[in-house]
């Protein structure tokens, strides 16, 4: 039996070895053994962040994709899209698909906070690499950071500091704030009060909604009622949009109340009209019509898309163009190389210049302060914001001692 039982010993324990070996596979060369670089889009298509992401971060990815020339470690570089539909299980089940299943070695967007940290614990114990533009709940890059997850468009603290600070230094100084009541609402409305407090401002109440709220007169009415000067949304897409028509309504402007939307982008603006809307200030990363080449990106994005792009979509753009830049001088996709890339590489593209991912994996750009400009200055459908100023990113964003990321020295 000792003749017999060694060579059968000796198979099972090669066995073993080519199992360690494939599970091994799995932080990243087994993604990309179907012969390509595979990217998810995975996002609103159908709900209240549909307009400002949506389909438009699909095509976003497909120029950065067209403009990278198609391929990464000389495999084609493919995209793959799906609607979360605002449901943590949608989008959790679909990331576990796309990483067990079809081989996805990269997931971008992601509007919706909450689904955004299911899924960073999800990759965090998988594989693949998680690049956040739409959602912008600042733990994401704090306590709950992760190797393999980066924020790339905005965070709700770099929103609040510098929409907040800049709105008290105008004289609006004492807030009500209307939140959505989801994970997103709830880190804006702690980032957006430590700034007002910090600025000498204060917070004279707040009241919650449901996600896609399609009447907020209570809200407002009680808004109203506050004593405040100034009214935060502190929500997004299909919500600010209602509220804001709403607040038009009850005539919240004409009794001297500011209306702040703290995540504004240029699709809510042509939902509205931008001639309502004149002088409403916004932050965002990017504004299309801020110099000749980024207006010229963003015709060539209109005839795909129909409007100029918006700052999550020219994000999801970036961020692609990123990841495949850190692919290719990485030389493999396992995410440990390509993620060690991504903090080590400057990011420069049409969204940024110079802009640097942290170890907690937030990417360091400038935010800029807009408002609202007249239609009659339009050039183009989705050129509704002029720049105030710009924000430098290390004004912006949050230090980096200051979030509690573990990964952070």
């Amino acid at each position: 039996m000792t003749a017999i039982g060694t060579p059968i010993r000796r198979l099972l324990s090669a066995a073993l070895l080519a199992g360690t070996a494939s599970l091994a596979m799995t932080g990243g060369a087994l993604a990309g053994a179907d012969g390509a670089v595979k990217i998810g889009i995975l996002n609103d298509r159908s709900g209240p962040y549909s307009d400002a992401a949506g389909q438009g971060s699909v095509v976003a990815a497909e120029m950065a994709v067209e403009d990278f020339g198609g391929k990464a470690l000389g495999k084609p570089v493919e995209i793959v899209s799906a609607d979360h539909q605002n449901k943590a299980d949608i989008g959790s089940s679909t990331t576990n698909r796309w990483l067990d299943v079809e081989g996805v070695d990269a997931i971008f967007d992601v509007p919706n906070s909450g689904i955004l940290l299911a899924l960073q614990e999800i990759v965090r114990e998988k594989d693949g690499i998680l690049v956040s533009s739409g959602g912008g709940v600042s733990t994401f890059s704090g306590k709950a950071c992760s190797p393999y997850g980066f924020q790339w468009t905005y965070d709700t603290y770099s929103v609040a500091n510098a929409l907040g600070r800049a709105t008290v230094a105008q004289g609006g100084d004492n807030w009500y704030l209307i939140q959505v009541d989801y994970a997103f609402g709830e880190a804006l409305a702690n980032d957006l009060t430590k700034a007002i407090t910090e600025a000498g401002g204060k917070i004279a109440g707040s009241v919650k909604h449901p996600l896609n709220t399609p009447d907020f007169s209570s809200y407002l009415l009680q808004a109203q009622g506050s004593g405040a000067n100034t009214v935060a949304l502190i929500n997004a897409g299909g919500d600010t949009v209602n509220a804001l028509k709403q607040a038009k309504e009850f005539g919240l402007a004409e009794s001297g109340q500011k209306m702040v939307a703290m995540l504004f982008f240029n699709t809510d603006v042509l939902a509205i009209g931008a001639d309502t809307l004149v002088g409403l200030n916004a932050i965002n990363g990017y504004e299309a019509s801020l110099n000749a080449e980024t207006q010229a990106f963003g015709e060539r994005f209109a005839k795909a898309h129909g409007t100029w792009p918006t700052s999550l979509q020219i994000g999801v753009y970036s961020a692609v163009n990123h990841y495949l830049k850190a692919v290719d001088a990485a030389g493999t996709d396992a995410r440990d190389a390509v993620a060690a890339k991504m903090r080590e590489l400057p990011v420069q593209d049409i969204f940024v210049k110079d802009g640097k991912v942290r170890a907690d994996g937030l990417m360091i750009h400038d935010m800029l302060l807009t408002e609202v400009k007249p239609a009659s200055e339009a050039k183009a459908r989705g050129d509704v914001f002029k720049v105030v100023s710009a924000i430098p990113g290390d004004q912006a964003f949050r230090p980096l001692d200051q979030g509690g990321c573990p990964l952070v020295k």
